[in-house]
């Protein structure tokens, strides 16, 4: 009943907005690239939207997403970019919101992050790499107008990789962690609420603890 209810909240929402844009639910699903009859049901109320149909929405919308998730009945309460002290002890309720957005279960694991880390570090030690840190922090920094302490860490890290405060280990270490927020390899799509930049943060834990601990080869 509750998602039912949602629904209906969300269609008359959309309602509203392709009434006030003098838009038709064809003329959305086009711009949005979503079938026609999928957006017809998602309006009426028969089919719950997923998170990346809200996100096209938005888009061809020019409304917060924020408020489609809300109207579809999705958390949003959570400040997003906070991480746990214990970053493993916070694996099943990660996964527990992903299923709130019927994400499968194995979107989100430790592994996955480990590996992404893993294959950046190499690549943040090339020319490209370093210029690509180097060209794209700040821009990536400028459009998420976030905030908060794993943002803060990941300044610190920035200044320090300018200016190459550190063995080619550390380096490493770090350029993985810039990377992995600068470019496209959330394994949380960074619209997800209230986790969407948890990947980053986690990202950045695990970079700190690393250059802390020192264990070098």
């Amino acid at each position: 009943m509750a998602e039912q209810s949602h629904a209906g909240e969300l269609g008359l929402l959309l309602k509203r907005l392709l009434k006030e844009r003098s838009l038709s639910m064809r003329k959305l699903g086009e711009l949005a690239n979503i079938d026609k009859a999928t957006i017809s049901r998602i309006v009426s109320g028969k089919r719950k939207a997923t998170p990346e149909h809200l996100k096209r929405i938005s888009e061809c919308l020019n409304i917060p997403i924020a408020d489609l998730f809300e109207a579809a009945g999705y958390p949003v309460h959570t400040r997003k970019g906070q991480v746990p002290a214990d970053i493993h002890s916070s694996i099943d309720n990660i996964q527990g919101i992903l299923g709130s957005y019927e994400l499968p279960p194995d979107t989100f694991t430790m592994e996955r992050v480990e590996q992404h880390m893993e294959e950046l570090k190499q690549y943040s030690q090339t020319d490209e790499g370093k210029k690509t840190i180097i060209g794209r922090f700040e821009d990536k920094l400028r459009k998420i107008g976030s905030v908060g302490p794993f943002i803060s860490e990941l300044k610190g890290m920035f200044e320090r990789f300018r200016s190459r405060a550190g063995t080619p280990a550390e380096m490493a270490v770090i350029g993985s962690a810039l990377l992995y927020f600068i470019i496209s390899v959330d394994i949380i799509p960074d619209y997800i609420f209230p986790i969407g930049f948890l990947d980053d943060a986690i990202t950045v834990k695990l970079a700190a603890s690393l250059l802390l601990a020192k264990s070098w080869d």
